[in-house]
């Protein structure tokens, strides 16, 4: 695309050819069991997705990442993957899929798929191999199996801890029903990590990644891209001796770690960008990876996999100074790589944005130099004096109307185009996510950001199916339904709908000028095309710039931008 075209110039079919289209993207994710359900068993579904096309067109998004939707135990919430190249039975068939990705296409809207690479479940036929054949065998060294410690093997090989609690080893047992070797899974025991020194697995996947392509999917969400590849050379490091070690910001920045982030990953990417680039346009990819700012640029490189997500602004307080210097360094390293930057707010791992910036913000030490993740208020029990949801989703509005205006991919998570609350009051019987059971007291679970959608103001699911919903929602659901608030002026829902369609009137170029007015709570930004977005974080109301106001966050208030506002002007 041109720098002087915007994507409103564009037919859906010219959009859908455009070999840039990710870069400015607005991507909306979805997570498939909560939101549609089509025949009714409480579980959203890929025939409920196609039904729901014309909401997304409306909605006015560019693009759909879907979250897994392959064969899944749901020990992960769909994470942990029995077969790469199919459909969970829950959900659909491939034929449903591919009715799904012509409906999108159809719409001018692209597909983005989740790929799960660093393990699969523990009911994958590769592991159920595994466990069936002996020490030593081809079908072990698809994993990663190791001897256990003491006089017979009864410790694990390291101390080294899951990130959903517990010891990141599993004891198996021998097909002759003795105590035997030990497996890796740095999730969940049911998501044995992938042997990446494999050939056999790397092979496999590149054949998985084309299999996608040739249906249709237009690229891929890369699920823990900074994990595969591992050094376990003997003797493996205590966690003391990895603590001791790290000296990264976030974590090892040197690609040292026996299993974070190792430089020999993008030996893996650099095969898979070959695939994608076998495809007109090529397919696109945006990496997970939880890593130092330093080491992100290797993962968004148009050698490697062309994107990485940037958490920075879902961890920043609703504070100007830190919004202005997340923008300006991540601006930066997109334009030091050639990548576009990605910016996020929710997703299906984190507490809904609406809900975080409706609690008190805390200091930074206590939050390990991140903001208000809402973690210990869900703990708490979600106690409703310390929520002030007006405020947050007052705050969410105006944040989001930021990030549309900034350079860059937008990532939205179902919901959050309704202002949806997070859920809170989930029963423990009712609750679904390994890591509140793994770590009960200490961890909560995501399971309040998963709560199937409302479409409706009335109903057992409040139109999510016509049964239940396989997690349960709140009656203050009904306010927040899609019913409740389509056509209705100064809704959530219209507020997205009208900024999607500005942004994508508006978005030419990839440039972002600041404008100083004095105002230590105010950051106000140009971009080409004359558009404008102020946002007021506190205090009281300022002057707006000359120019014609196209939309605001929340009225305006005697023609001024009130505190925890954004406006875009031209």
């Amino acid at each position: 695309m041109s720098t002087t075209a915007t994507l409103a110039t564009l037919s859906d079919s010219d959009r859908l050819a455009d070999p840039n289209w990710w870069r400015q993207a607005s991507v909306y994710q979805i997570y498939p069991r909560s939101f549609a359900d089509s025949n009714g068993d409480g579980i959203g579904d890929l025939k409920g997705i196609t039904a729901k096309v014309p909401y997304l067109k409306a909605l006015g998004i560019d693009a759909v990442w879907l979250s897994p939707f392959y064969p899944s135990a749901l020990a992960d919430g769909g994470y942990d993957v029995d077969d790469y190249r199919d459909v969970d039975p829950k959900l659909g068939t491939l034929e449903d899929f591919d009715a799904m990705a012509a409906a999108l296409h159809g719409a001018g809207i692209k597909l983005i798929a989740d790929i799960v690479p660093n393990h699969s479940s523990n009911r994958h036929r590769w592991f159920q191999e595994a466990l069936a054949s002996p020490k030593g065998s081809p079908a072990r060294d698809r994993y990663i199996f190791r001897d256990g410690k003491g006089p017979n093997g009864e410790f694990p090989p390291s101390d080294w801890d899951s990130v959903f609690g517990g010891p990141a080893w599993e004891r198996i047992t021998e097909p002759d029903g003795t105590p035997g070797q030990w497996y890796m899974h740095i999730f969940a025991k049911e998501q044995p990590d992938l042997n990446w020194s494999n050939r056999e697995i790397r092979d496999d996947f590149l054949k998985t990644l084309r299999f996608w392509s040739d249906r249709g999917v237009d690229g891929f969400r890369v699920d823990v891209a900074h994990a595969l590849t591992k050094d376990l050379t003997e003797p493996l490091l205590s966690k003391l001796e990895l603590s001791a070690a790290n000296t990264g910001v976030d974590g090892f920045d040197d690609g040292t770690h026996p299993f974070w982030d190792r430089d020999e990953v993008h030996e893996v990417y650099a095969e898979w960008r070959e695939v994608f680039n076998e495809y007109n346009p090529p397919r696109t990819a945006v990496a997970e990876a939880w890593v130092h700012a330093t080491r992100r640029a290797r993962y968004a490189s148009p050698q490697g996999l062309g994107q990485a997500f940037n958490f920075d602004l879902l961890q920043a307080d609703f504070d100007a100074a830190e919004y202005k210097e997340i923008i300006t360094r991540n601006l930066a390293e997109a334009a030091a790589t050639g990548a576009s930057s990605t910016w996020v707010f929710s997703n299906h791992d984190v507490v809904r944005h609406a809900t975080r910036y409706g609690l008190p913000q805390i200091a930074k030490e206590k939050a390990g130099a991140k903001g208000q993740d809402g973690k210990d208020w869900l703990l708490a029990g979600g106690p409703a004096d310390q929520l002030d949801a007006e405020l947050g989703e007052r705050r969410a509005r105006a944040a989001t109307l930021l990030m549309l205006a900034v350079p860059g991919s937008a990532y939205l998570y179902q919901g959050e185009e309704l202002g949806l609350q997070e859920v809170a009051d989930i029963p423990e019987s009712e609750r679904q996510d390994p890591t509140f059971f793994r770590n009960k007291g200490v961890e909560i679970g995501r399971d309040g950001c998963r709560v199937p959608l409302p479409w409706k103001v009335e109903g057992t699911s409040f139109g999510f199916g016509d049964g239940g919903s396989h997690l349960p929602q709140p009656d203050w659901f009904s306010k927040y339904a899609v019913e409740a608030q389509d056509g209705t002026q100064g809704s959530t829902l219209e507020l997205y709908r009208t900024a999607l369609k500005l942004r994508r009137e508006l978005q030419t170029g990839e440039e972002l000028e600041w404008v100083d007015n004095g105002a230590p709570d105010v950051l106000h930004f140009k971009r080409p095309n004359g558009w404008q977005s102020v946002t007021n974080f506190g205090g009281t109301p300022v002057e707006l710039p000359a120019g014609d106001v196209l939309v605001t966050s929340a009225p305006l208030e005697d023609g001024k931008l009130p505190a925890n506002t954004t406006a875009w002007l031209r």
